[in-house]
């Protein structure tokens, strides 16, 4: 079982930057996969970022490449997502999850664990 809390959210003027964190409670950290999810209204939840175990290898979606950067720290059982030239269109609910299958995991569903969302607003 793990338990994920995000943080990190707010609002931000369009070209400004946020970092977001993810803490994970539980002992196993390091066994999982761990990805950026967001939700903006009325659409559907998509995937942002991707990355492996070992915090060794990263995947981006498109949307972000360039712009985002997803870490980890296992010693701190934290993952964290530095979003830099934010755009109004990156406003949405951020979440983030936990998986045991290999990386990369692009789809929701092949996630175990997830965490309450945090609120990311980008104004023009």
């Amino acid at each position: 079982q793990v338990q994920l809390v995000e943080s990190g959210g707010g609002l931000v003027q369009a070209g400004g930057s946020l970092r977001l964190s993810c803490a994970a409670a539980g002992r196993t950290f390091s066994s999982y996969v761990m990805g950026w999810f967001r939700q903006a209204p009325g659409k559907e939840r998509e995937f942002v970022a991707t990355i492996s175990r070992s915090g060794g290898s990263t995947y981006y979606a498109d949307s972000v490449k360039g712009r985002f950067t997803i870490s980890k720290d296992n010693a701190k059982s934290t993952v964290y997502l530095q979003m830099n030239s934010l755009k109004p269109e990156d406003t949405a609910v951020y979440y983030c999850a936990a998986g045991r299958s290999g990386f990369p995991i692009v789809r929701g569903r092949d996630y175990d664990y997830w965490g309450q969302g945090t609120q990311v607003t980008v104004s023009s």
